[in-house]
């Protein structure tokens, strides 16, 4: 088989890791990909969102199954496009991809098939949001959550604690447009409060198969402060969401949310990944995404036995029920290296050091993201640089191993957490 992953960060390097191990495949291509990526496939120098050149690519090249990695491809499309020149890819296509392309709308769905979530109102009108939340506030509320409406990356998600605070999100967003278009609308929602967990589903929209539920380090600090990013480490599997909380999340929020693409008429089949808060009431849903997460798919794929070539054919070809996912059942543990600065301005161009030193410590893999090649040298090229993963028989040899590695690995101004998986140690 001849395969294509479209996209170029560290989920993609993992996609690539896993699917290379597939006696299947004979070729792996990756657009863009990186210089991790280019040890293992031909990378291909097209932008994941260009999608008529990508089709023609994987037309010209006889691609027997294409793989989306990023949410932008499958928003604008990429798997329409495809279906319809009779080109197999893994991902949903555009009208189930709304469940991430619009916060709106995937609050919408939520309401109308009873997923449960915070209460929430949406806005067009910055007037009428900034009437909402003084009001709110007024109540009594001790925080409130603003969301824009359309794609951000991982970084449209303010929570807010005063009134202040609560009008400079919505002026920046929905006047100042910050995010341009994703903010022309919000939601506002109240805060959750408990664990937050990523469930992560194989779906042919109509047998849903669970992955090992995640937790992600969203803020760029330790102790969860600063700023929100795409993403700073993820531990895998949580002790904390049982196999009964398990199963309460896909009867009540990942079942529905498939059911409800079905009844619009076009069943979703790809990643469906529900980002969760684990409260004193239950399980409820804070997103959905429609994608393997990010850094969250560097912790699950090391765990996954099967042939993830196989198990992606049977949700394309809709026969995901004749599988039975294998999990191994140790730990693993990501933590992201970053770039100085990240999530804000930051350098690129910075030699790396110490890859092949990480390498040697004992079941760990170090997963590229934002790297490319320089002569003989490998480089940062983004904000999030690199995705350290180790294995462990225990949370804390895992976390132990991927720490170790990270201290091999040296360029100008990196930064990372130090404190990814501690809690549960």
């Amino acid at each position: 088989m001849r395969v294509l992953v479209i996209g170029g960060g560290g989920r993609e390097h993992a996609l690539v890791w896993k699917i290379a191990q597939s006696p299947k495949v004979s070729k792996i291509y990756a657009a863009p990909g990186n210089a991790g990526i280019a040890e293992l496939a031909e990378c291909v120098a097209l932008k994941a969102t260009d999608i008529e050149s990508l089709a023609n690519f994987a037309e010209r090249n006889r691609i027997d199954l294409t793989v989306v990695g990023p949410e932008s491809p499958l928003i604008a499309g990429v798997v329409d496009v495809f279906e319809r020149r009779g080109l197999a890819i893994f991902g949903p296509s555009k009208e189930p991809a709304r469940l991430e392309g619009s916060k709106v709308y995937a609050k919408e769905v939520m309401r109308r098939y009873r997923i449960p979530t915070a209460d929430f109102s949406s806005f067009s009108d910055p007037q009428t949001a900034a009437e909402y939340v003084h009001r709110r506030f007024h109540e009594g509320a001790k925080g409130l959550v603003i969301k824009a409406d359309g794609e951000a990356a991982g970084k449209g998600v303010f929570v807010v604690h005063h009134v202040d605070e609560a009008l400079e999100v919505i002026r920046s967003l929905m006047e100042e447009r910050v995010l341009g278009e994703a903010g022309a609308r919000i939601v506002i929602e109240e805060v959750l409060t408990g664990e937050e967990a990523s469930l992560m589903a194989f779906t042919d929209g109509a047998t849903a198969l669970p992955m090992p539920p995640v937790q992600d380090y969203k803020r760029a600090l330790d102790n969860d402060r600063g700023a929100n990013t795409g993403g700073m480490g993820s531990i895998c599997p949580l002790r904390f969401v049982t196999p009964d909380l398990q199963r309460q999340a896909m009867e009540q929020i990942i079942h529905p949310a498939i059911r409800a693409t079905r009844d619009a008429g076009i069943p979703f089949r790809g990643v469906l990944y529900a980002g969760t808060m684990v409260t004193e009431e239950g399980v409820k849903t804070l997103e959905f995404n429609v994608r393997f997460g990010d850094p969250e798919t560097q912790a699950v794929l090391p765990l996954l036995e099967n042939d993830i070539v196989e198990v992606m054919q049977a949700v394309v070809e809709c026969r995901l029920d004749e599988v039975t996912l294998q999990w191994k059942p140790r730990y693993a543990v990501c933590v992201v290296i970053a770039s100085g600065g990240y999530p804000g301005k930051y350098e690129t161009g910075l030699p790396i050091e110490g890859l092949e030193e990480a390498a040697q410590i004992p079941e760990c893999v170090v997963f590229h993201a934002g790297t490319r090649k320089e002569g003989d040298k490998i480089v940062t090229a983004g904000g999030r640089v690199l995705g350290v993963t180790a294995l462990g028989d225990t949370l804390a040899q895992a976390r132990g191993r991927a720490y170790d590695a990270v201290r091999c690995i040296r360029f100008d101004y990196m930064h990372y957490r130090t404190d990814i998986g501690i809690k549960w140690v």
